[in-house]
């Protein structure tokens, strides 16, 4: 009787935020807590045993990341589908914005200096994308969806900042955007032939696109068949990451001994290749467990989305969860040599500061889908019940 008044309330607005703050998964923000203390232990013995530069840093950010989750669970999801075509349209400016009066990095062009910190829009677009396609395809009929013309407008809000990502260059999180947003087209209703049409499509189209590569891509896929090919070059890198894996056997070196990323043959030891660092300090035990904590982050997030009664809560949850399903599964495939080397950092352990408050953001996204899961919304968001 009390969720069904709750309930009732919800739909009406009329909850206060401190009755919403008691349907808030504090089980789930356990588990985020967890995943990101791995990070801040991670990061201190990267720097040698100190909580500078990374460690503090990456603490801070991470406690003002948990305030905007909760602010932005609070939200009823109604304005987050509201407002999705706005956050679209900005990332969209800012991904432009590279383009113009980006910063370069490490040879790409993918932050934005705004003085006291930078921002990297490639990692914002993960998230509204996401949102844009759940607020298109609430409400759709399968009728809808299978008639071709309607899916040119979403096709065109993917493959707009696929395109402009891959000119920075910056080939791992354009192929994030275009599975996420594959996953949410497949859920709104789109036949699997229709993926199947594309995905051939694609693979002719291989040689002709190799052909638009950039150099250091071109040789991330031949090292990628044969890293032993240049071991000391283009294959240092992954050959470096297998070393460091194998090092660690079953229950690590311990906390600061790692020689691979102590002696520094580990390359961006505090980024992309840090779940190496935990194997070998760690062992099978220490990356068991860490993939442990995600499976039950994803399992726990597949959960809240599909019990939503909305379907836009729906889309936009297990966008969510995918998007961060594909941060774990390419980073951790990447260091263990399974496929290429690319820019994909692992979400909430390593550091970087654009890629945690999209990724909490998008929790707050999805612990809002939970909050307000038995709203029943319109297909132009309004009350209907």
């Amino acid at each position: 009787m009390i969720e069904h008044d709750f309930a009732f309330t919800l739909n009406r607005g009329e909850v206060p935020l401190r009755e919403k703050l008691k349907y808030v998964s504090w089980s789930f923000i356990i588990l985020l807590c967890l995943v990101a203390g791995v990070g801040v232990i991670m990061l201190a013995s990267a720097a040698g045993g100190h909580m500078e530069p990374w460690a503090s840093r990456h603490l801070t950010r991470f406690g003002f990341s948990l305030v905007m989750l909760l602010v932005v669970a609070l939200v009823d999801v109604r304005i987050w589908m509201k407002y999705a075509y706005l956050f679209y349209a900005v990332s969209l400016v800012l991904l432009v914005a590279v383009e113009v009066r980006g910063t370069i990095g490490m040879g790409a062009q993918r932050w934005i200096d705004l003085g006291l910190f930078q921002i990297q829009p490639s990692e914002m677009v993960k998230v509204s994308l996401v949102m844009s396609l759940a607020r298109y395809f609430h409400g759709a009929s399968l009728e809808e969806v299978a008639y071709p013309p309607y899916l040119l407008l979403p096709l065109l809000l993917v493959l707009v900042p696929v395109g402009l990502v891959m000119k920075q260059p910056d080939l791992g999180t354009a192929v994030m955007l275009l599975m996420s947003s594959g996953v949410v087209f497949f859920l709104a209703g789109v036949r699997l032939w229709k993926f199947a049409v594309i995905l051939l499509s694609g693979m002719s189209a291989v040689p002709i696109a190799w052909k638009f590569l950039h150099d250091y891509q071109k040789k991330r896929v031949l090292t990628f068949l044969n890293p032993e090919q240049d071991p000391l070059g283009a294959g240092y890198h992954i050959m470096q990451s297998k070393i460091a894996l194998g090092s660690g056997g079953v229950f690590g070196k311990g906390f600061g001994r790692g020689t691979q990323s102590y002696l520094n043959f580990l390359p961006e030891k505090q980024t992309d290749f840090i779940f190496t660092m935990l194997a070998e300090e760690r062992g099978l035990i220490g990356c068991l467990t860490v993939i442990g904590l995600y499976a039950l982050l994803v399992a726990f997030g597949y959960v809240i989305a599909m019990r939503c009664r909305n379907q836009f809560g729906r889309l936009l949850g297990l966008g969510v969860v995918t998007s961060f399903f594909l941060y774990v599964f390419i980073n951790t495939a990447m260091v263990m040599g399974l496929i290429p080397v690319v820019g994909v950092p692992l979400p909430l352990i390593s550091y970087g500061g654009t890629s945690m408050l999209t990724v909490m953001f998008g929790f707050g996204l999805l612990l809002s889908v939970d909050i307000h899961r038995d709203i029943q919304i319109g297909r132009r968001g309004s009350y209907e019940g």
